[in-house]
């Protein structure tokens, strides 16, 4: 399954660097070539982004990763629904320590 998070990363990092390979994008996920693989036949599928072929330098056929139109607004959408979870957890990670403060104040006056 993918999370608004992979989306979020997937789509971002092939949006400013279209011809990652598999391998540097995984690099740069730090997940498998598996589930990269896995991912980008998903988001093909969805029409979101599309696999065109080139030749990279090494004379082997590589593909270049593009965003289509339906990509481009998914991304909008899943960068909106990724930063109000990371709102959300900011927020509730700030209450925490605010709590935990109080408590250690409260054991360790002066």
């Amino acid at each position: 399954m993918l999370t608004d998070e992979v989306r979020y990363k997937l789509l971002s990092l092939l949006e400013s660097n279209p011809r990652l390979s598999q391998r540097e994008v995984a690099r740069e996920l730090g997940v498998s070539i598996g589930k990269v693989n896995y991912c980008l036949k998903a988001l093909v599928q969805k029409g979101w982004i599309k696999a065109i072929n080139f030749k990279n330098s090494k004379n082997k056929i590589a593909y270049r990763y593009l965003l289509t139109p339906r990509g481009i607004d998914e991304k909008a959408g899943v960068t909106l629904r990724f930063l109000q979870r990371k709102i959300q957890e900011y927020d509730a990670l700030r209450a925490e320590i605010e709590r935990i403060r109080k408590e250690a104040d409260s054991h360790n006056p002066g």
